[in-house]
C-alpha cells in the first residue's frame, strides 16, 4: 500500500472513532505495518496538519490518538453551538472526582471525610458517566471499596495520563476568592 494512501486509511479511522485509537487497534486494521511506521505516519500527519494551518489537529489522550479542533477557533464553534447545553459536571461531582483523580485509589469514606458530605449519590453518578471505577477493595477491616479513575476521565479532560493532573503546589499558589458581603458598604458590622 503507497504512503498517501496508507495516512489516508489512518486519517479515516482517526475521523471516523469516537474515541482515540492506540497503535495497536490502527495495526489491527493495516496488517503490514509495525508500530514505528504507524507512529511515522501519525507524527506526519499531525505536522502536516499544523504547517498548513487546518481546522483540526490529531492529538495524543488517554493512551491514543484523536482528532480535535485548535483551541483558537473555539469562538466559531461556540457560535455554532451556542444552543446546545453541554453535559456539565456538578461542582460536588467535580470535586469528588478531584478527589479521586489525586488521591486513588481512595475509599468512599476517605472522600466523605475530606468533603465532609455523603458522596453516595456523586459516586455513583460518576461511576455511570464511566468517569471513576472500582479499582478493587483495600486491605482494612469491612475490605472498603477503592475508586480510581477511568480512560473516559482521562479523554474528557483531555489528558495523555495522570501525569498531566496540575500539580499540587500550583493550587497552594492560588489566592482564596473572597465572598461577597451581604450588607451594604459603609455599615459597620
Amino acid at each position: 500500500m503507497a504512503q498517501d494512501t496508507v495516512k489516508s486509511v489512518i486519517e479515516a479511522l482517526l475521523f471516523s472513532s469516537d474515541k482515540p485509537l492506540t497503535i495497536e487497534q490502527i495495526k489491527n486494521v493495516i496488517d503490514n505495518l509495525d508500530n514505528t511506521q504507524i507512529r511515522q505516519m501519525l507524527a506526519e500527519l499531525g505536522s502536516e496538519y499544523e504547517n498548513t494551518n487546518r481546522g483540526i489537529r490529531l492529538i495524543e489522550v488517554a493512551g491514543g490518538y484523536r482528532m480535535a479542533t485548535p483551541p483558537d477557533l473555539a469562538p466559531f464553534l461556540k457560535k455554532l453551538y451556542k444552543q446546545r447545553r453541554p453535559d456539565k459536571a456538578s461542582k460536588p461531582a467535580l470535586e469528588t472526582l478531584a478527589i479521586i483523580a489525586y488521591k486513588q485509589p481512595v475509599t468512599r469514606m476517605e472522600i466523605e471525610s475530606l468533603r465532609n458530605v455523603n458522596v453516595d449519590g456523586v459516586v455513583a453518578s460518576l461511576l455511570e458517566k464511566d468517569f471513576i471505577r472500582i479499582a478493587g477493595r483495600k486491605n482494612a477491616p469491612g475490605r472498603p471499596i477503592v475508586y480510581g479513575t477511568t480512560k473516559a476521565f482521562l479523554e474528557y479532560f483531555g489528558l495523555k495520563s495522570l501525569d498531566d493532573l496540575p500539580k499540587m503546589d500550583k493550587f497552594a499558589e492560588l489566592k482564596p476568592v473572597e465572598e461577597k458581603k451581604d450588607e451594604p458598604e459603609g455599615i459597620a458590622q
